[in-house]
C-alpha cells in the first residue's frame, strides 16, 4: 500500500465527510470544524494546511449528541433548497455509561450554511431493534466492549451498512438495510424527531469478517466500506476494505508495517481519491493495492 501525506489540519477530531470544496471534521462532543478542501486538488503541491472556514456545534438542546466516528453524506435533502444532502453521525459509546447506552444509534440532520459559519438541525433517528438479540449481542458471560455500531450509506444504492464487534467470538458482524427515506418513523418522545426502528426482518443480508479494533471513521465508496481504526503500536491502527455485496474483507493494511505508529481517526473520499487523517491532523492519500 502507498500513502502519500498531502496536507495537514490544525486539529485532530473524530470522523468526519467531504461535500463540494467543503472538509468537515467532528468531535465527540458535537463540534465541527470545516476547513477547504481544494488543496488537495493539486497532486504536486507541497504539504499544505487546510484552511480553517469555520466552527459550530451541533444545538445543545438535541436529545442526544453522537460520538462522531462514523460521519457520512446521504442522498436525500431536507428541503428543495438545501445545499446539502442529510448527514448521518452515529452514537458509538457515548452514553456507555448511561442505563440505556443506545446502541445501535444513528442521528439524521439537516446541514444548513449561515452567513458565516453552518448549523444543524436533528431530523431523525435511526436505531437497531435488536441489539440485545443473539443476531447483533455476543453469545457468552463476558460482555460486549463496543457493541455500539458503525453506520455508512451506499450512495449509489441507497443501502445502509451496519457493523458492530462480537468480543466472544472475536468477529466483526455487518448487515445492511434499506436506507430508510426521512418521511418514515413514528415521533419519538424521547428525541422529539421520527424514530426508525430497524427490526430482524429488515435485513437484507449479514455477514462475519475479522475482528477490528477501535473503529475510527468509516465510509462507502463504489460499494464497499473503508474504515480506520486503532490507537497506536500497541492497538495496531489500521485501514480495511470491506465488499458487503460479497460478504468479504478485501483489504486489511496495519500501519504500523508501513512505520505509521499515530492513531487512524478518519477516512473518506474526495474526486474518487480516498484520504485518512492521523489523530495529529495530518492527512494522508491512500492506495490501495486492490484489484
Amino acid at each position: 500500500m502507498k500513502l502519500t501525506h498531502r496536507a495537514n489540519m490544525a486539529f485532530g477530531a473524530q470522523d468526519g465527510a467531504f461535500y463540494g470544496d467543503y472538509m468537515f471534521r467532528f468531535n465527540a462532543d458535537g463540534s465541527c470544524r470545516v476547513f477547504d478542501a481544494r488543496p488537495l486538488d493539486d497532486p504536486g503541491a507541497e504539504i499544505a494546511d487546510l484552511p480553517l472556514l469555520a466552527q459550530f456545534r451541533t444545538d445543545p438542546a438535541d436529545p442526544v449528541v453522537p460520538h462522531f466516528n462514523a460521519v457520512v453524506f446521504g442522498t436525500e435533502y431536507y428541503a428543495p433548497d438545501d445545499t446539502f444532502p442529510l448527514l448521518y453521525a452515529n452514537l458509538y459509546n457515548n452514553y456507555a455509561k448511561a442505563e440505556d447506552r443506545l446502541e445501535g444509534t444513528c442521528c439524521v440532520y439537516r446541514l444548513q450554511q449561515t452567513e458565516d459559519s453552518f448549523r444543524t438541525t436533528l431530523v431523525q433517528v435511526i436505531r437497531i431493534g435488536f441489539v440485545h438479540e443473539p443476531l447483533w449481542k455476543s453469545a457468552g458471560d463476558k460482555p460486549d466492549v463496543r457493541p455500539y455500531g458503525n453506520f455508512v450509506i451506499d450512495t449509489e444504492k441507497n443501502l445502509l451498512h451496519v457493523f458492530t464487534m462480537r468480543d466472544a467470538e472475536h468477529v466483526t458482524r455487518y448487515f445492511t438495510f434499506r436506507l430508510p427515506r426521512l418521511a418514515e418513523g413514528e415521533c419519538s418522545p424521547r428525541f422529539g424527531v421520527p424514530t426508525v426502528t430497524l427490526r430482524e426482518e429488515d435485513i437484507l443480508g449479514w455477514f462475519d469478517t475479522d475482528y477490528h479494533l477501535f473503529i475510527q471513521g468509516a465510509c462507502c465508496h463504489g460499494g464497499r466500506i473503508y474504515s480506520s481504526e486503532g490507537f497506536n503500536a500497541d492497538i495496531h491502527p489500521s485501514l480495511r476494505v470491506i465488499d458487503p455485496a460479497a460478504g468479504v474483507q478485501l483489504c486489511h493494511v496495519d500501519l504500523t508495517d508501513l512505520g505509521y505508529d499515530c492513531e487512524a481517526e478518519w477516512i473518506d473520499f474526495r474526486h474518487g481519491i480516498c484520504y485518512y487523517s492521523d489523530a495529529k491532523g495530518r492527512i494522508y492519500e491512500a492506495d490501495f493495492p486492490l484489484v
